[in-house]
């Protein structure tokens, strides 16, 4: 029966997040295709920022935090592996007999692992009760009230679940000694060490399992989509403005050079999600909503409405709206994202260059100021009389070129 019901849970499991993966891909794929190249510069930078989190060290605390519960993610999925074959034939600590002695020695390596990501936890489960770091606080910044803060303690604690129960279940293996677990074992009744082992190691893979689906519904989903969202980021330099094809095209027609022709339904900037490319949805999913950006952000620093954080939340909740109701009226540029937010914006890069996986808030943001700008007319005076002097003058300012350098002659 234990077979039979774990086979089950591992089915039922396994078409649940395969589903909504496939949900998920669909959703992002509403939005415009991306033509990419150069994949050996994209292969470096997956190794230095994603496996390597070289960004993450800015902040040297945090980053060896982060790291030793990343690799406490993956490394310790090794022994996952060896609970799910286990579970499957029926056998208990299947690979102890062909690693030998070697065998202790890696479960004592995973069990050092399992106690950092303890730590871990609960050093950033205390840094978001302690209320310190002000990009972390839901008093400051309106993106985080409601679900963000619950999700973020959530997947601390659920952690912390799954670290115990590890070593709750090695310490009440009567055949087996390791470096931490075997401090618990005067603690438990010895009458019951298999029944307590039992429970232990149904709790830790039906955690597992549960957190791995939970995951795809939570900001921690950067856990599988940073290495993706990585290798499809900018390789250009961050400083380069993206032109707008069709408007290029229109210039080389007005100036008699070769171009296709004008498309009456063509489009400029993005309202909603369709209009974004799939890079930019797949940013969106891959936020793990840290707020380096928004800290950076010069407008959020002086008051101003803008938060890049929030321009990804708000991109990804728009996505999971389109998931839910594919007939939605609501559009991202005026339901979720404000003129006001918009207009904040200074173009300083700060944002794109704060992310530690080099995720671009300002590519949405510039896309949908270009749909508010020159599809809507929705600009303030100032700005149409720079436009106006900019198309006349070749200047924002409202003189002629010719006059331009009057002022080295006085």
């Amino acid at each position: 029966m234990n077979q039979i019901s774990f086979i089950a849970l591992l089915l039922i499991m396994g078409y649940l997040i395969a589903r909504r993966f496939g949900q998920i891909a669909k959703t992002i794929h509403l939005a415009k295709p991306v033509i990419v190249t150069n994949s050996s510069e994209r292969w470096k930078r997956v190794l230095l920022l994603a496996f390597g989190q070289k960004k993450m060290f800015e902040k040297p605390f945090v980053g060896i935090m982060h790291l030793i519960i990343y690799l406490g993610f993956v490394l310790i999925n090794i022994e996952i592996f060896e609970i799910v074959v286990d579970g499957v034939l029926g056998t208990h600590r299947i690979f102890a007999p062909f690693l030998g002695n070697f065998y202790p020695i890696l479960i004592n390596f995973f069990e050092i692992l399992a106690g950092g990501v303890v730590v871990a936890c609960v050093v950033f489960i205390a840094r978001r009760l302690s209320q310190q770091v002000n990009r972390l606080r839901a008093a400051s910044h309106r993106e985080l009230n409601g679900f963000p803060i619950k999700d973020a303690m959530l997947i601390l604690i659920i952690e912390l679940v799954l670290m115990s129960a590890l070593y709750l279940m090695n310490a009440a293996d009567p055949g087996q000694s390791f470096i931490i677990s075997k401090h618990m074992k005067p603690w438990l009744p010895q009458e019951n060490l298999h029944l307590i082992e039992q429970i232990a190691w149904w709790i830790h893979i039906i955690g597992i399992l549960l957190f791995a689906l939970y995951v795809t519904y939570s900001k921690h989903l950067h856990i599988f989509f940073a290495f993706p969202a990585v290798y499809y980021s900018k390789i250009d330099s961050i400083s380069q403005m993206d032109a707008m094809p069709h408007v290029t095209n229109e210039v080389n027609i007005m100036l008699g050079k070769p171009g296709e022709a004008s498309n009456p339904d063509l489009k400029f900037g993005a309202q909603d999600i369709k209009d974004l490319t799939w890079k930019n949805a797949l940013d969106a999913y891959s936020c793990t909503e840290c707020g380096r950006c928004t800290e950076q952000c010069p407008a959020n620093q002086t008051g101003r409405s803008l938060s890049p954080r929030k321009i990804m939340m708000d991109t990804r909740d728009r996505l999971e709206e389109l998931q839910k109701d594919p007939q939605s009226t609501n559009m991202l540029l005026g339901n979720y994202i404000t003129a006001e937010e918009l207009r904040a914006c200074t173009t300083c890069q700060a944002c794109v260059e704060a992310c530690p996986i080099q995720l671009s808030p300002l590519d949405i943001i510039l896309e949908l100021r270009r749909f508010q700008i020159m599809e809507q007319s929705d600009a303030p005076g100032a700005w149409n009389s720079m436009f106006a002097n900019i198309e006349t003058n070749q200047a924002p300012w409202k003189f002629n070129p010719s006059d331009r350098l009057n002022w080295a002659k006085s």
